[in-house]
């Protein structure tokens, strides 16, 4: 499986008053990450693919740990967990080296503008999602055994 990485960059404007990352403005950081990656099959041989328009159906968001602003970007890792006939589920982490500070999941439904509803996705951008399908999903495994960073995150929780 082949994942997509996006480098975002931070903005002073993205901190709230306690000085980290606003949680708001993690939505807009994956935002730009599936944008750069559903629309990496269009532009470059004229593709329609994902250009017809689509929308969020649902998001699913876990602060790890604070994000503290700093010039250097965060990377945006993402990959495809599922695929339906007429959705596609997106997986994340916003990290830099041995830091993890967001996971989370957006399941995108391809939409027609024109006639103002939900479509199928194409064989095109099917083809093009399966290779950023994670390998467990393809093989109909079960989800991966929780890491030792997310029982240590339960453990901190907990205390």
């Amino acid at each position: 499986m082949s994942r997509h990485y996006y480098s975002c960059p931070l903005r002073w404007s993205d901190m709230d008053a306690f000085g980290h990352v606003n949680n708001a403005v993690f939505i807009s950081y994956l935002e730009e990450a599936r944008i750069d990656f559903m629309f990496r099959l269009a532009p470059g041989d004229g593709s329609p693919s994902f250009s017809g328009g689509s929308v969020v159906a649902r998001h699913e968001i876990d602060y790890k740990r604070p994000l503290v602003h700093r010039h250097e970007p965060v990377t945006i890792e993402s990959w495809v967990t599922k695929i339906n006939a007429a959705s596609l589920t997106i997986a994340y982490e916003i990290k830099d080296e041995g830091q993890v500070y967001v996971r989370a999941s957006t399941v995108v439904v391809p939409y027609d503008l024109a006639a103002g509803r939900p479509r199928r996705i194409t064989e095109e951008e099917r083809m093009y999602l399966l290779k950023y399908l994670d390998d467990d999903a393809a093989t109909g495994t079960s989800k991966r055994a929780e890491s030792a960073e997310d029982a240590e995150d339960k453990d901190a929780l907990a205390a």
